[in-house]
């Protein structure tokens, strides 16, 4: 795994450690079942005969039990994980998430106050890989919107990933509690140039987030009225096409 950077990203962490450590416990023991019970129960004569038991009721009880209890423990502390990775706060910060073909666009709403707009936001292309810029120690949302086919969007560094589905609003938050610079990418094989669908993200404290928002103002083509979605079907729920296709 990677150092993960993540208040909710440590949770899940925790859950995968956790899981591996049950399995290899669970591993080890059947391990040595297969390989010791052939060995201590062999036959060591030719004229031995082995003990015949039909059935043994304490152990058919414990394999029908046991593997129920860890199925409870495992899914129970999946639950609880999830819960907290998902749990909405009152963000700090809110960015719009777009995902089309064949790039991001990340949208800081409400973030500035130009004759242009209140919208500034960054959109990359296929030869210009975009950066994603959160002030550290704040609590962010995604939210995440296509207007075309289904991606998804993950930071490795913060254990969180997420489908951005067409006519479907999904979110997520992540509180960042490293500065820094991280890799992110498309999760989801969207399509023909899915290797394109990659970006960068840089945690900074708060007065750089606050320099970067005001850089990106300066610049005309930075700012809009609002959010650029990319069409309808980012914000739209789809039911059916001009076909009558479901």
């Amino acid at each position: 795994m990677p150092k993960i950077v993540s208040e909710q990203g440590t949770h899940i962490l925790q859950l995968w450690q956790g899981a591996w450590i049950a399995a290899l416990v669970v591993g080890v023991i059947t391990w040595a079942l297969i390989i010791g019970v052939p060995l201590w129960f062999r036959r060591r004569s030719d004229d031995e005969v082995p003990v015949q038991t039909r059935y043994n009721l304490p152990i058919e009880i414990f394999y029908t039990i046991f593997p129920v209890i860890m199925v409870i423990a495992f899914f129970s502390q999946t639950v609880r994980v999830q819960n907290i990775a998902l749990e909405h706060a009152q963000p700090d910060v809110v960015v719009k998430v777009v995902g089309q073909k064949w790039q991001w666009t990340f949208n800081y709403p409400d973030s500035v106050q130009t004759p242009e707009g209140t919208n500034v936001f960054v959109a990359g292309t296929g030869e210009d890989i975009p950066t994603l810029v959160i002030p550290v120690d704040k609590t962010v949302e995604f939210q995440l919107y296509s207007p075309d086919v289904i991606h998804n969007f993950g930071v490795p560094a913060f254990a969180m990933r997420m489908d951005v589905v067409p006519g479907n609003n999904n979110s997520y938050q992540v509180k960042p509690t490293e500065t820094g610079e991280y890799a992110g990418k498309c999760y989801e094989l969207c399509g023909a140039y899915h290797s394109r669908m990659l970006f960068n993200v840089k945690v900074v404290t708060e007065a750089e987030y606050e320099a970067y928002l005001a850089d990106l103002a300066e610049n005309p083509q930075n700012v809009s009225e609002g959010p650029v979605q990319g069409g309808k079907y980012s914000t739209e729920l789809i039911t059916d096409d001009e076909g009558g296709h479901e």
